[in-house]
């Protein structure tokens, strides 16, 4: 259990990582004044590793500066950030066809383009942080015209290119995962009428289609119907993914007046996984697991990868503020301990992004295609917020 002075030091912990630590590895020198963006492919020291651009991730530094301009600090390097973030995606991220690229050159030139739109959802977000921090109308328009086209991909109103043919139809638990978190950030930055009731409806397809209670398991994909495809991709979980969707689900308790329904929902999703993902040789979360622990097909599945401790952290740090539960905070200590110990570059500043299973670096890299400034620095600062927000609480009461 937690004692309030242990709370706040918590809470110190997370600021002062968050502000000398994690943010100063990426800014400013990120910053890429001549072509707009950011430079974010990066090895251990920091230095460049390659000058394209992975879309989502701009969209993701863009909000990270933007979100802290707007509740932490309004530091005008922050803002100057976001604006770089913001027009280098609206310049250059969008193709003829509306849809987002994915991977840019530094300058803009497309690359590659994805059958998902996840590099949309995280311009909702940013677009909707930096509205705020900016008081620009035409970033707040934007946010919520990709927004409402982000609900039409996700209820299939339009159709991306199939990956698969359709002799096995599935769905996955990104979808409303992703589609909850993008409609909670455009709520409390912009705000949008049609959020409340869009999380709701997919906080109900998780719950219905994706929670097994009878196998205490969260599925990552199931039927269109929510059976379980018992084939080696249907049966693959991926323990971290689903705490991250119990904690946005426990976000939304929290949102909702400590809702108890939520409450026990979110609370079993963490359970569940955490005993799926729990290396309880070595510590950490495991990236992938078999539903019946048969062998997994990919081979990095006993890897540690950074974001599904970043993602357990403020799951179990959550669920042990809004229970009280000891348990929570025994996990916690436990995956804070492993994160802190394992991935975190005391020289240089931020996080390792791969270990093997026994916690030794698999490869240096801090910044890629797909690891940037978002998963490490969300946690840092949301584990900030809802302690300060919990201690506060606790001394006005």
């Amino acid at each position: 259990m937690y004692t309030l002075t242990q709370l706040e030091e918590l809470e110190k912990f997370y600021k002062t990582q968050l502000l000398e630590d994690t943010v100063p590895f990426w800014f400013p020198k990120s910053f890429d004044h001549e072509n707009g963006g950011f430079l974010l492919m990066r090895d251990q020291d920091g230095s460049l590793i390659d000058d394209d651009k992975a879309v989502w991730i701009q969209g993701r530094a863009t909000w990270l500066l933007a979100t802290l301009y707007n509740t932490v600090e309004p530091k005008q390097e922050w803002l100057d950030g976001a604006k770089l973030g913001y027009d280098f995606i609206q310049k250059h991220c969008f193709d003829t066809d509306g849809q987002m690229f994915f991977h840019v050159t530094k300058d803009g030139q497309a690359i590659r383009k994805r059958r998902y739109y996840f590099s949309e959802t995280f311009a909702v977000i940013a677009f909707a942080a930096y509205a705020k921090a900016s008081g620009s109308q035409e970033a707040a328009e934007q946010a919520r015209a990709i927004f409402g086209k982000c609900i039409q991909y996700a209820s299939g109103e339009i159709k991306l290119a199939p990956k698969f043919t359709d002799t096995r139809p599935s769905k996955g638990i990104g979808t409303p995962m992703i589609m909850i978190n993008t409609a909670q950030q455009l709520r409390d930055t912009i705000g949008d009428p049609r959020c409340d009731e869009a999380i709701a409806n997919w906080i109900n397809e998780i719950e219905t289609n994706f929670v097994k209670h009878d196998l205490k398991v969260v599925m990552e994909q199931v039927s269109p119907t929510g059976e379980i495809i018992d084939h080696i991709d249907g049966r693959t979980l991926n323990p971290g993914h689903a705490i991250e969707g119990a904690w946005f689900i426990l976000h939304e308790a929290q949102y909702r007046n400590n809702d108890p329904k939520l409450i026990e929902l979110g609370c079993k999703m963490l359970d569940y996984m955490w005993e799926r993902g729990w290396d309880k040789e070595f510590g950490g979360i495991l990236y992938f697991r078999d539903l019946y622990n048969k062998p997994v097909q990919e081979y990095w599945q006993d890897m540690k990868f950074w974001w599904p401790q970043n993602e357990t952290i403020i799951a179990t740090l959550l669920a042990y503020l809004l229970t009280g539960n000891e348990k929570y905070a025994d996990m916690h200590q436990k995956i804070h301990q492993y994160g802190y110990e394992k991935f975190h570059d005391q020289k240089h500043g931020e996080w390792f992004g791969y270990l093997h299973r026994d916690g030794s670096i698999a490869q240096t890299a801090k910044g890629n295609l797909f690891k940037g400034p978002f998963h490490l620095p969300r946690q840092e600062w949301y584990c900030c917020t809802i302690l300060k927000n919990f201690l506060k609480d606790k001394n006005e009461s």
